[in-house]
């Protein structure tokens, strides 16, 4: 991940450098942390579920920095079916292979692609077990419980979501930067106020970030028309890290 830095910066930095890069060690560091951003203690994500040639690009950046664990627990909502509460998936293969489903007590679902869409990345990072659930309609004191009950499991967290759907392209980007905006903030009281279909897993995120001090982080953000170039009705995606 790289950030910009602008001309006055870059003259800063290297104020009393060579030709090529600044000789001073405090200095150097402080120019290469301009660019490299190297995230550390990541403990999830979260990420997009459209079709990979939509969003998997955004999700791939995404997967790369996550460390090496054995076990993945992935929030996702319901498409399909009318759920309140937590399901879990059954049984989940990909053209990879299968992962080993964690036991649980939950009602099974046969398939949602939000958590499907998760798996390749995690199968081709090494992960040898996944929790796959399904969120349906909950409330907050519901989603404390859930964080609660999810911090006590070592593993990494995958939220999944996608942002507004089928607004113009820039009535998206507007509405997507309050959401991101209450994301990244932890803005629990303007809960209700974010556009996306992963409304309720990131409601349960919120409450672990808040629990556990941790503080998402945007990685990017893009929708449809900045893939297929339509903008009349397009759907955001974005990814972060905490």
């Amino acid at each position: 991940m790289y950030k910009k830095v602008n001309k006055i910066e870059l003259i800063k930095l290297s104020m009393g450098s060579s030709d090529w890069y600044p000789q001073n060690p405090e200095k150097l560091k402080e120019f290469l942390n301009k660019f490299v951003a190297k995230p550390k203690n990541i403990h999830g994500l979260i990420v997009p579920h459209a079709g990979y040639i939509y969003s998997g690009e955004i999700a791939g950046n995404a997967f790369s920095l996550l460390p090496k664990k054995e076990k993945a627990i992935i929030l996702a909502p319901s498409h399909y079916t009318y759920l309140k509460g937590i399901a879990s998936i059954e049984k989940i293969k990909t053209p990879l292979g299968e992962i080993k489903i964690t036991e649980n007590s939950h009602p099974k679902l046969d398939y949602e692609h939000a958590v499907e869409n998760q798996f390749p990345f995690l199968q081709k990072l090494g992960y040898k077990e996944v929790l796959p659930l399904v969120v349906g309609e909950i409330n907050e004191n519901d989603a404390k419980k859930i964080a609660e009950q999810i911090s006590k499991i070592d593993a990494v967290y995958i939220f999944s979501t996608d942002l507004s759907h089928f607004l113009s392209y820039e009535k998206a980007v507007e509405k997507d930067k309050k959401t991101i905006e209450i994301i990244k903030n932890l803005k629990i009281e303007k809960w209700k106020e974010i556009d996306a279909c992963g409304k309720f897993p990131l409601l349960i995120l919120m409450h672990l970030c808040k629990q556990q001090n941790w503080k998402p982080k945007l990685i990017e953000y893009k929708n449809s028309g900045d893939i297929t170039q339509d903008k009349t009705r397009v759907v955001g995606y974005s990814s972060f890290y905490f």
